[in-house]
Parts: structure tokens; sequence; C-alpha cells
């Protein structure tokens, strides 16, 4: 996750770090990815059951009733162990988290917990009741997933009417009061749409915007001819930093961030340097403590049955089910080689990975890519789109 308005356009500084000692315990939200301490964030797939049938979902879900999920007991006790071990925010997630009936009951929980409460959702279900449940509850953000203009959001939807529906979710958290982003899959169906989407944020007053990149796994793995060429994910990137750097000009407050490719952070920091910025070397610490893709050290996914995966995207690898032992004990097992390997995993990266001056920056991204591409754990990330040239700062000499 790469906060472009606070990287590119100078709203957050490594003083602001130190200030909060970087532990996570002390540090606002926006700071995690910061912090020294990091324990995970924690992607709960409270239930695979979903209204729609995005063609990108990575859990594919449909809409049925799946064997096997945790109870409301067992989702209490897992809620506990994740604030004993101190875990900052469960990231409530999918299928269609809404569609679970004892959601707002965790929420509260959680947050009676410690535990910052995150709302992933397609955002047709955010009723004024439900929105309203949310805020009674104490969800910190609901970040609503809306992946172009109408007519394209609705095709990746499989449903008519989804992108008033979720719009509409949108508008009851802005009456509300709850803090609420607008989430997109760059895709080649989308792309035309970006522009109108940076204004549909404005006009909306939607205070964070989030841009991911395709990860392909579940029905994303079968999208994966649509992704966005190495070029066009400049180009995008590009566009993305021009528009937060205009909204922070015109004093619009928006967090603007892209998310699912670290490459993000160091093309950011190159055009930093190409600009001649003064502030680069001071965003290029603040890359390197935020330490790049994080899967298996700062962020976790546990699926709707309680299987402990690296993330929410690497559904087929499990470390463990929160039935039989807690989350802790799992997590911090590394008799387990992959995970052993994860925690430390700059010794194994193959290819473009392998040799990139940049590795601190990154961290290798995302390995779910590269095993749906070159069948190898350790293989280089597909989706990296820095030149070689980049890669071996031949630019920097």
């Amino acid at each position: 996750m790469i906060s472009i308005t606070r990287l590119y356009c100078g709203t957050l500084t490594p003083g602001d770090v130190l200030r909060y000692g970087r532990k996570s315990s002390a540090s606002p939200s926006e700071l995690l990815r910061y912090t020294s301490d990091k324990k995970p964030v924690v992607v709960w797939n409270v239930s695979r059951r979903c209204n729609l049938s995005c063609i990108h979902c990575y859990s594919d879900s449909e809409n049925r009733t799946y064997q096997g999920e945790l109870s409301e007991r067992e989702g209490k006790r897992l809620i506990g162990d994740l604030g004993e071990f101190g875990v900052p925010v469960i990231l409530f997630s999918g299928g269609e988290p809404l569609m679970h009936p004892s959601l707002f009951e965790f929420v509260d929980f959680a947050v009676s917990k410690g535990i910052r409460a995150v709302i992933s959702t397609n955002g047709t279900l955010l009723t004024e009741e439900a929105t309203r449940r949310l805020k009674e509850a104490g969800a910190s953000y609901v970040g609503v997933s809306i992946d172009g203009l109408e007519k394209t959001n609705d095709a990746f939807r499989g449903k008519k009417g989804a992108f008033r529906a979720s719009l509409e979710g949108i508008r009851n958290c802005v009456e509300e009061g709850v803090d609420v982003g607008l989430r997109l899959t760059l895709t080649k169906r989308n792309l035309k749409d970006l522009e109108g989407i940076f204004e549909l944020v404005e006009k909306e007053n939607i205070g964070r915007a989030c841009f991911y990149h395709l990860v392909y796994s579940g029905r994303g793995g079968r999208l994966r001819d649509e992704d966005i060429s190495h070029q066009e994910t400049r180009r995008a990137v590009d566009m993305i930093m021009d528009w937060a750097l205009s909204c922070h000009r015109r004093g619009l407050e928006k967090d603007i961030l892209t998310v699912d490719n670290h490459a993000d952070g160091v093309y950011l920091y190159l055009r930093m340097l190409s600009e001649g910025r003064s502030d680069a070397d001071q965003v290029r610490q603040l890359l390197l403590w935020n330490g790049g893709n994080s899967s298996g050290i700062g962020i976790a996914n546990i699926d709707s049955r309680g299987e402990v995966h690296a993330d929410q995207f690497w559904q087929d690898h499990s470390f463990g089910n929160v039935r039989q032992r807690k989350f802790a004990e799992i997590w911090a097992d590394t008799s387990d080689p992959l995970m052993a390997k994860l925690k430390d995993r700059k010794p194994f990266l193959k290819g473009k990975c392998g040799r990139c001056r940049w590795v601190e920056m990154c961290n290798g991204n995302f390995r779910s890519r590269a095993i749906a591409v070159h069948a190898d754990v350790w293989m280089e990330d597909p989706a990296c789109y820095l030149t070689e040239e980049e890669i071996a700062g031949e630019h920097l000499s």
C-alpha cells in the first residue's frame, strides 16, 4: 500500500513517524505501515458468500452457503485471540461481509478489544440502517469496490444496477459520517474510466481512493490476459500521481493510494528524483521503513473456515487453522519452510527480483503472481514494470 498523497505530495515526513516512536500501539492507522514492531493487519474473510459475481474475485465467491465456516462463537474467540496478540487492524472481508448475520457484533467486539475494524465491501448492501449500525459498532473505515463507471462496473459485477447501489452506499456513509473510500482494480476494461473515477471521487466528496493492481488468484487468475501492460501501468500510476498533486494544490483533502504492487513506491521515488525534489531522500527512508510486500510478515489472511494464509490472494497454502491453534502460534511458527522463507525472503528471490537494487523497498512484490505465471514462488513478479536500467540504477550513476 503506497500513499501517493502522503509521499508524493509531502503530507507525511519521517518526523511524523518518529514522533510516535514507530510503535504500532501508539501510531494512528495511516502510519502503521511504517512501524518497526509490525504485528500483522489481518484480513478475515468472515464468509465466502457474496451477492455479486465479480469477474476478478480472488475468493471465487458465489451467492450460496459454504459449509464449515467459523461460527459466531468461534469468530469472537478468534477476535479475542487477535486482540491478545496485538493485531492493530482486522479487515472484515468476504465474499460480502455485510451478508454475515454477525458482522456488526464482530465489529463491536473487535473495537472492544482495542482493534481497529475496517470493512471491505461491494457497497450494494450499505443501506442507511447498515451504515448506522457500522458507525454505532465503531467501524473505522469502509472501503467500497467500484471498478469503473456505471457500464464498466456493472459488467465487472455481473449485475445491472450494482454501480448505483454501491454509489448509494458510499453516499450513506458520507451522510452518516463514516470514513469511506473507493477501491478500484486496474484492468484493460476500466483504464478508460480512470479520469471519470477521479471526477466521481471529487464530486461525491469521497475521502480516499485506492487503486489496486490485479493479483492473479481466484477468478482474477482467469482475468490475467486483461491485466494492463507495463507501459499502461506506468501511465496509470503517473495519472494517479498527477491527480493526487492536483487535489493537494487545490486544497482537497484526499488520501490517494496504490495497492498490491510495491514497484509503485520505487517508481514514485525515481520520479521525484527526476523532478529534482529535495524531499526525495525522506521519501526513500519512508519506503525503506515500509519494507515493501509483507505477506507472511505484516499482512495475514484468515479465511472463512479458519485457515491462515500469507495474504488473502494466496489461498492454496495454509499454515494452520485457528480452530486447532491460536493465530499467534501459527504466525510465529517457522517450522513451515515457506513461512520461514517469507519472513526473510530476499536471499531466495530470482530473476528480476533477485538482481534488483530496490529490493529493500519492494521485498519482491507478490509471490502469488510469480506462482501463477512462473509456477515458482521465488521467481520475479511479472507485474513489476520497472525497466532493467531502473532496477540496476544505471540512470543514477
